[in-house]
Order: C-alpha cells, then sequence, then structure tokens
C-alpha cells in the first residue's frame, strides 16, 4: 500500500502497529491534530463502515462507501445484494457498489447477511463489540448501554451533575435497540405524546438536529425531562423491547438530543402570526412554561407572572444542582421558551400584586392559565415538630437550590447537620437526603412502608443508598425530642408492619405494640408532600377549591369554575411530576386555543 499511498496511516485493534483503534479511530486523531479532507471512501467490514460513516457525518466530510462485499453474482439476478438506500431498495451490483455513505441502511444490511454465517458470525453480531477510539461500546440488544456516572464515593461529596450522559457513539449504539414498532406504546405512554421512534431513528442515522425538531414538536422542556422525568413507569415502561429484556433508554436519548441541539446552538423555531389575542399565565414551572410555548406556537401574545426572583419553579427551587444544573440546563430551557416570544415577569405575587380579575379586566388578558404549583408543605403535627433544627424539605431544598446555599459563599445561611433524620420516601426525600450527605451529614431516610412501596424512583434510591444514604424501613416518628435550648436532639420512632392495602393501592402500614425507639439526630427535615398556596383562590371570587385546596377543574378539562381561567399541575393534582404538570400545561394550551376561537 505505501508504494500507491501518498500518505498511508494504519490501525490494529490491538496497538500493535500504528494507531490503536479502528480506522474512526486514527481519522479522529488526524481530525484532531488539525488535517481537514474533503472526501471520504470506505472500503470494508459493514460494522466498520457503519461507524466510519457515522463519524465522517458528523465531521462534514463527504463519504462513499462500497458495497460490492454483498454482491454474489453481479448480475442483479439473485436479488441477495438488495440495500435500503434514502429509504428505498437498491442493488449493490447494479446501482453500486459505491452509494451515499449516509444514506445506507446499515443496520438492515448486517440483518440480512446473518443468513450466510456461521452460527460463531451469528452469536457475535448478537452483542456487537464497537471500539471508538478507547472506548468499547457493547450492544447487546436486550440490555441498555450503560450511562457513566460519577463514582458514589466522589460524587456524594460535590454537587456536580452525578449521571454523565451518553455520547455520540453511546447514544447511537442505544437507539439502534429501538424497534420503531408500528403502534408505538411508548408515545401512549408518554404524557405529552412525543414521536419517540421518529426522534430515535434520527439519533441511531446520526441526526441529532432532526431528533431535536422532532421533540421540539411535543416539549418544551426535554433536557429536563430526560433528566428528571419517571420513564420506568411511563414511555420505558410500555416499551415493547422491555417485556424480554431491558427497555430502550428513552429518558437518556432524550437528555442527549437536547444537550447536543444545545451544543450545535439549535433552538425551537416559531413561525406562527400573531393572533391578536393576549394570554397570562401564573407560575414559570413546568406547566406554564409548557402551556406559555404551546400558546406561543399558536400565535398567542404570552406573558408569564413568577412569584419568585428567578424562572424555573420547582426546576429552581426543588431539583438539586446535582440532578438538574440549573443554568447550564434549567435557564438554557427556559430562554428557548422565551425564544418563541414568550415574555416573563419575574418577583411579581398574583394575589397581592395584581389579582386575576384584573389580569382579566383591566390589563386586557383573554384568559389565564395557573401553573402555581403545590409549594405549601406538610407535616405531621407531632410533638417537638416546631423545634429548632426540624426543616420542610421545601426550606431545606430551596436554600440550597435556588439560593447557592451549599456554596462555600453563598450569604443564605444552611444548617449543616452532624446527623440528619429525613422522613418521607418520595423523590423530594430522596433529594433532601443527598443533599444532607453533601453537606457532611450522616444521613438516614425514615420512611414507614416497606422498599417495595417506596414512591421514589429506583434510579434515586439506588443512588442514594450508593452514596451512603441509611434507609430505616418500617419505621414511624411519634416525637422529635429537644435540648434545653430547643435544638433537636432526637427522634422517637415506632417499627411497622404492613397489613391490607389502603386507598392509594399499598399496604396499610400499622404500628407494632411495643417497638419504639430512638435515633440521635441534630436536624429533621420533613419530606412529606405539599399542597397548593391558597392565596389564589381566597383573592379570586368564583375559584373554587377541594377539601385538599387543589383547584377544581371541570371533569376531562383543565378549565376551572371561573369563566376564562384555566389550571394544570400540581395546582390541581397537588405534588405530582414534572411531565404530568407538562402535559396538564399542554392540554390547557389546546383547551385556551378552543376557547378563544370559539368565544370570538
Amino acid at each position: 500500500m505505501k508504494e500507491v499511498c501518498g500518505n498511508l496511516y494504519c490501525a490494529t485493534d490491538d496497538g500493535s502497529y500504528g494507531v490503536h483503534g479502528t480506522g474512526s479511530t486514527a481519522l479522529q486523531q488526524l481530525y484532531d491534530e488539525g488535517k481537514r479532507y474533503d472526501h471520504c471512501v470506505i472500503i470494508g467490514p459493514m460494522i466498520m463502515m457503519k461507524f466510519t460513516s457515522m463519524l465522517t457525518k458528523k465531521l462534514g466530510i463527504p463519504t462513499v462507501v462500497s458495497m460490492n462485499t454483498v454482491m454474489v453474482d453481479g448480475t442483479g439476478m439473485c436479488g441477495a445484494c438488495r440495500l435500503l438506500v434514502g429509504g428505498k431498495v437498491r442493488f449493490a451490483c447494479v446501482d453500486g457498489p459505491e452509494f451515499d455513505g449516509f444514506a445506507v441502511d446499515y443496520d438492515q444490511a448486517m440483518q440480512r447477511s446473518k443468513l450466510y454465517k456461521t452460527e460463531e458470525g451469528r452469536l457475535l453480531l448478537k452483542e456487537l463489540q464497537i471500539t471508538e477510539g478507547k472506548m468499547a461500546i457493547s450492544v447487546d440488544m436486550m440490555k441498555k448501554v450503560p450511562v457513566r456516572e460519577q463514582e458514589p464515593a466522589v460524587r456524594a461529596k460535590n454537587f456536580e451533575e452525578v449521571c454523565l450522559g451518553y455520547n455520540d457513539e453511546e447514544a447511537m449504539a442505544e437507539a439502534t435497540r429501538c424497534l420503531d414498532c408500528k403502534n408505538p406504546r411508548c408515545v401512549q405512554g408518554c404524557p405529552v405524546s412525543i414521536n419517540i421512534p421518529a426522534f430515535i431513528q434520527e439519533v441511531k442515522n446520526g441526526n441529532p438536529a432532526k431528533a431535536y425538531e422532532i421533540i421540539s414538536e411535543s416539549s418544551s422542556l426535554p433536557a429536563v425531562c430526560g433528566r428528571v422525568c419517571p420513564q420506568e413507569t411511563q414511555c420505558e415502561g410500555q416499551c415493547i423491547r422491555g417485556i424480554k429484556g431491558e427497555p430502550v433508554s428513552i429518558g437518556k436519548l432524550e437528555r442527549y438530543t437536547a444537550d447536543k441541539a444545545k451544543e450545535l446552538g439549535i433552538r425551537p423555531v416559531n413561525s406562527a402570526r400573531p393572533n391578536g389575542k393576549k394570554v397570562a399565565v401564573i407560575g414559570a414551572g413546568p406547566s406554564g412554561l409548557t402551556c406559555a410555548g404551546d400558546l406561543a406556537k399558536l400565535g398567542y401574545s404570552v406573558t408569564i407572572f413568577e412569584a419568585l426572583h428567578k424562572a424555573g419553579g420547582v426546576l429552581v427551587y426543588g431539583i438539586p444542582e446535582f440532578r438538574l444544573p440549573k443554568e447550564r440546563v434549567v435557564a438554557k430551557e427556559i430562554e428557548n421558551v422565551e425564544s418563541l416570544g414568550v415574555k416573563i415577569e419575574t418577583d411579581v405575587v398574583i394575589g397581592r400584586s395584581a389579582t386575576i380579575d384584573d389580569l382579566l379586566e383591566k390589563e386586557g388578558f383573554d384568559a389565564v392559565f395557573i401553573g402555581s404549583g403545590a409549594g405549601l408543605p406538610r407535616f405531621m403535627n407531632i410533638p417537638g415538630e416546631q423545634a429548632l433544627g426540624v426543616f420542610s424539605a421545601n426550606e431545606y431544598l430551596t436554600r440550597s437550590n435556588l439560593m447557592h446555599a451549599y456554596r462555600d459563599d453563598a450569604r443564605t445561611p444552611i444548617m449543616r447537620a452532624k446527623k440528619a433524620v429525613v422522613v418521607g420516601g418520595g423523590n423530594v426525600a430522596m433529594d433532601a437526603a443527598r443533599t444532607a450527605l453533601r453537606l457532611g451529614a450522616e444521613t438516614h431516610i425514615v420512611y414507614r412502608r416497606s422498599e417495595q412501596e417506596l414512591p421514589a424512583r429506583k434510579e434515586e434510591v439506588g443512588h442514594a443508598k450508593e452514596e451512603g444514604i441509611i434507609f430505616d424501613l418500617l419505621t414511624n416518628p411519634v416525637e422529635i425530642t429537644t435540648s434545653e435550648d430547643g435544638w433537636v436532639n432526637g427522634i422517637n420512632c415506632v417499627r411497622m408492619q404492613l397489613g391490607e392495602p389502603d386507598a392509594s393501592g399499598r399496604r396499610r402500614p400499622e404500628e407494632i405494640p411495643g417497638s419504639e425507639f430512638h435515633i440521635d439526630c441534630d436536624c429533621v427535615i420533613m419530606a412529606l408532600g405539599t399542597s397548593p398556596n391558597p392565596l389564589l383562590h381566597t383573592t379570586t371570587p368564583g375559584l373554587e377549591v377541594n377539601k385538599k385546596g387543589c383547584l377544581i377543574v371541570r371533569d376531562g378539562s383543565e378549565e376551572t369554575t371561573k369563566d376564562g381561567v384555566f389550571a394544570g399541575g400540581d395546582a390541581v393534582t397537588g405534588a405530582a411530576t414534572v411531565i404530568l404538570a407538562m402535559g396538564a400545561g399542554k392540554e390547557a394550551a389546546k383547551e385556551i386555543d378552543s376557547y378563544l376561537k370559539n368565544r370570538a
């Protein structure tokens, strides 16, 4: 080869000669050294052509692949060399053998070639070993491609994001696991109905920009949802691949797509013409941002009124930095919503600064959406609950997340306990416990049911255990004890056992007589759920709430008991998930659009 080549670069998988790795490894190194190429021709095994084409597409190098390796008689008689190129059937011997490397469906070609492989070869294809640089990606179609994370011992001492996400190669490899079902149950499991198979196919084809475009048709906050949504009970819980193996990592692929779009400088586009109608949105949390974004895409002039000094709602005050980075992720998602034409006014408390009636009658808004969330914390009402060192999870997390009290230079104080007890078993309890741990505390989670009934995501429970959180399950607090100066010095608990299921479907916890015991601690954090703030309904005639203080909406809709006022998310359901709030905001936008069109 040296005799006919101006420049020859070799790669071996064991590093015995030339570059240690594959041909694409060598190409990436040359590119990183500053070399540039106008054209690339790839000849070799199908798997090599696939992944080298993925790299050249990323680098923007036009590429041709030679498919003579799949030809049999060279006349087109047998049809064995048929391929899908650009979605159309082509024959290597008649139409090729050279084709656009970015248009060939390599997976389909490799699937067909299994027919002619030995049993050993078929087994090798079942678990492909794809070497990209120094990283080997194992693609077992029955298992997820593992996602990289900080080591538990390291992350337990910092507030950096735990999950590092997929890189390009890992995302494309995971995307190959999608069956692209004709009747995609995953879409049915998504509260905002993202076209999941379509975006995953674009990821597989190395086209994150198109994948982001597809997601953006349905979701305003993909980088958030990819990180914090409970996919295991929604889209991934419906995945057909999960029946006999592990479901596709839909959430991780959504996160990858959103992060890649940000890296490429891509933002959602709004081509709607203004329709002259104004809508006010109360609350810049997940439901409010979603409703506002969807209305803006329909041509409405939308203003969000946010009570806090920063937009984001629970995304900025409730979820820790190590799960959801604020500036790198949340702020960028909000900028995307603003890029659609949505205005956000912070430090405006509707019910104090202005009322809902003021918005409708004086400010000229045609409709109002309430997405104010549920930020009023609940307590157990047990003795000692008013002691110094007892916090709601809301207060504790707001200090850390919104005001960055975990930083050494923070002006907002936060208790750095020696031993903290967090009461509760949901995601908020996990967040509070893992925050306390990072602030230096030995941390216990006290929960009255067993691990099987924990409402928190399995991923969050697993992370908490890995980091050293101690779980005191089937345990219920009955009293908080204090020192003479009024500070917490412990918590008295009883052991529990599970009886018959209650209204929630979970087995009812029952106290075991004579099982009282004491846990020493200097901090107790109550993570028992939240309810909506009563300010809005007490200052708005005609706006009704139920016994739990949640806004009443008409059956099957997001319309409240007050004409022209709609609501969704935690303000209606009580504390729930980010994606359910987004789903409600999305539905409310449709209903507001219909309401205003019919009224006109």
